[in-house]
C-alpha cells in the first residue's frame, strides 16, 4: 500500500540520498544557498527532517530543539536507511488524514513539507558540494502549489526569503525547478559570479 505522498518521497529520495553520498566531509564547512547554514548544518537540519517527519506522519510530537549531530559513523549509510523509513512511514492513508496534533496543519501539508525539503535540500545540498542534481520531475510539479500556499506565513517566519527572478540563461537547473527555488528566495543560478 502507499499513498501519492510516499510515492513521491519514492522518486525524490534516492536523488538526494545520492548527493548526500558524495559529499567529501571535508566539505562541511563550504556555505550553501541556505543563509547562515554551513553544508555540515544543511545536513545535520535535513537528516533531523527525515527522522522527525517518520514521527509527523504517525501524529506524533516532535522534539526541534534538540539539535544532535548526525555525521557520525557510518552516517551516510543511516541517512539512506532513515530515508527509506520517511517513505514507509508515509505509505499508510491514514498518515494523511486530519491535523497534526504538533504542527496544527493537515497532515497532507506536513507530507509535502518532508517532500519539499528533501528536493529543495537535495539542490542546496548538491550545489554547495559541485555535484549534479536532477529532482524527481513530478516531485517538483507536485511541490509548486505547495510553496504558494505555504510562502506569506513560511516569509514571515524567516524559512523562505522573498521570491526571486530566476536568472537567465539557466542552463541548470529546469526552468521548472528554477521557478520552484526562487519562490522559496533561492538564486537558481547560485553561486552567483562575483
Amino acid at each position: 500500500m502507499t499513498t501519492q505522498t510516499s510515492d513521491l518521497l519514492a522518486a525524490a529520495a534516492p536523488r538526494t540520498v545520492d548527493v548526500v553520498r558524495g559529499i567529501a566531509d571535508n566539505q562541511f564547512d563550504l556555505p550553501t544557498p541556505c543563509r547562515d547554514y554551513v553544508v555540515r548544518d544543511l545536513l545535520n537540519h535535513l537528516f533531523e527532517v527525515v527522522v522527525n517527519f517518520q514521527d509527523l506522519a504517525l501524529k506524533r510530537q516532535v522534539e526541534w530543539a534538540e539539535k544532535p549531530d548526525h555525521l557520525v559513523d557510518d552516517w551516510r549509510d543511516r541517512f539512506e536507511a532513515e530515508t527509506g523509513r520517511l517513505v514507509t512511514a508515509w505509505a499508510d492513508p491514514s498518515t494523511l488524514e486530519g491535523v497534526s496534533p504538533g504542527m496544527g496543519m493537515p497532515q497532507t501539508v506536513i507530507g509535502g513539507m518532508a517532500l519539499l525539503d528533501l528536493t529543495v535540500h537535495g539542490w542546496d545540498l548538491a550545489v554547495a558540494t559541485g555535484q549534479p542534481y536532477q529532482p524527481a520531475p513530478e516531485a517538483v510539479a507536485e511541490l509548486h502549489g505547495l510553496v504558494e500556499q505555504l510562502g506569506p506565513t513560511a516569509r514571515k517566519m524567516g524559512v523562505f526569503a522573498e521570491p526571486v527572478s530566476p536568472l537567465t540563461p539557466t542552463p541548470t537547473p529546469t526552468p521548472d525547478l528554477a521557478h520552484l527555488l526562487s519562490q522559496t528566495g533561492r538564486t537558481p543560478t547560485w553561486p552567483l559570479p562575483r
